[in-house]
C-alpha cells in the first residue's frame, strides 16, 4: 500500500470497509485509485468529478452488480492495456484465471500478472476478478497480505464463493 505524503495530490481520499481509497482525476477524468490502510486519512472531494467517483464506489458498495461509468483513458503500453480492456469484461461475480486471460490474448500467465499489477484503476478495471489457477493469485504486486485480503473483501462481495 502506498503511504501518504504532503506530496500526493489526491482529489478525493474516501473509507471504505476494506481500504481507504485515493482517487486521482485529471479534469473530467479518473487517473488513478491507490488503497490506503483502513483509518487513514479521508478527504471530501474537492471537485464535481471526484463525488461522482466517489458516488459511483459507493454504489458499488451497496450493490456489488453496479456498473461503473466513469471517463477514463487506458494508459500503459499496449499489452497491458490489451489486458486492462479484457479484465473489463469480466461480469461482477465472475472470475478468470490469468491463464484464461492469457489465452484469450495469445500470451503467457506472468504477463497478464504483471498488466494487472500495473492497473491504476482498480475497481474500474477490475484486477481482482483474476485469480490463479490453483487459488487467489496475486494483488498489489503480493501474494499475501493486506492486498491479498483487499481482493478476498471484494470477491465475497461479489458472490464469489471460492478462488477456483
Amino acid at each position: 500500500m502506498p503511504t501518504l505524503s504532503l506530496l500526493d495530490s489526491y482529489s478525493a481520499r474516501i473509507a471504505t470497509p476494506f481500504a481507504v481509497l485515493g482517487i486521482r482525476t485529471a479534469g473530467e477524468c479518473l487517473a488513478g485509485i491507490d488503497y490506503f490502510p483502513k483509518g487513514a486519512a479521508t478527504l471530501d472531494p474537492v471537485n464535481r468529478f471526484a463525488a461522482r467517483v466517489c458516488r459511483q464506489i459507493e454504489r458499488y458498495l451497496d450493490d456489488p452488480r453496479f456498473r461503473f461509468d466513469l471517463p477514463f483513458d487506458y494508459r500503459g503500453t499496449e499489452f497491458q492495456c490489451r489486458v486492462w480492456r479484457a479484465i473489463a469484461g469480466i461480469p461482477s461475480g465472475g472470475t478468470l484465471t490469468y491463464l484464461d486471460v492469457a489465452r484469450q490474448l495469445r500470451t503467457a500467465p506472468r504477463p497478464v500478472g504483471g498488466a494487472c499489477g500495473a492497473n491504476r484503476i482498480p475497481l474500474v478495471i477490475p484486477c481482482h476478478r483474476v485469480v490463479g489457477s490453483g487459488g487467489i493469485g496475486g494483488f498489489m504486486h503480493s501474494r499475501r497480505g493486506p492486498g491479498i485480503e483487499i481482493k478476498r473483501w471484494l470477491l465475497r462481495h461479489e458472490g464469489v464463493s471460492s478462488e477456483r
